[in-house]
């Protein structure tokens, strides 16, 4: 048996679940609204929650390149989150910081609750392009997305929000050679290069293009 037909599902089996489509619809439905209140429009530049919009998307249509653009716009990245929150609950301390809000009790439970998506998004994601097989033009495409977004974030967010974390990783400013706009150009490369390249060549190498490309 050939490795592509153990790593891909029975073609008779129908590739995403309706209620998986309606679970994750639903749940947009309720996030979004509270998101917009409690942490305003720009919030929703982070790549995190793109990737919630996109694999709205996704989803209903089943389409392989959306799951293969966002797989590689968060699927490190939102595994990383998963680790260090994980982690924190051990440890009683995020040690990489990208999940220390949870923690914070001056945050309402409520809003805490609903980033709990984090935990889902990337096994849900790397389930996806299993089921769907990888877009390799995902690379390129995610990369511009990428060269899009951080510089918006740039110009909206505000060094408190850090939206896509533009001005620095954690709360201490980076060093003066890496400050901004320095660190933010720094982003646009490692992100692509460190991120979203490794990504790729992995799942090339273990996936099946998606059907018809």
């Amino acid at each position: 048996m050939s490795t592509n037909r153990l790593l891909l599902p029975s073609p008779k089996s129908p590739s995403v679940p309706l209620w998986l489509k309606l679970f994750h619809t639903a749940f947009l439905a309720v996030l979004v609204p509270i998101y917009w209140r409690d942490h305003g429009p720009a919030n929703f530049l982070w790549f995190s929650d793109i990737a919630l919009f996109v694999l709205l998307l996704a989803l209903w249509l089943e389409n392989g390149f959306l799951a293969s653009v966002q797989v590689l716009s968060v699927g490190l990245l939102e595994t990383a989150w998963v680790l260090d929150f994980l982690l924190a609950l051990v440890l009683g301390k995020s040690p990489l910081g990208m999940s220390a809000y949870m923690f914070d009790p001056k945050l309402p439970l409520y809003l805490r609750g609903l980033s709990l998506f984090h935990l889902w998004l990337p096994p849900l994601l790397f389930w996806l392009v299993w089921r769907l097989g990888y877009d390799r033009r995902a690379l390129a495409a995610q990369t511009i997305v990428c060269w899009v977004v951080l510089p918006v974030c740039y110009f909206v967010s505000t060094r408190k929000a850090n939206i896509n974390w533009v001005f620095g990783l954690g709360e201490e400013d980076p060093p003066e050679w890496l400050a901004a706009p320095r660190f933010l150009f720094g982003l646009m490369l490692f992100l692509p290069v460190c991120i979203y390249l490794p990504t790729h060549l992995v799942l090339s190498k273990l996936l099946p293009p998606v059907s018809g490309v």
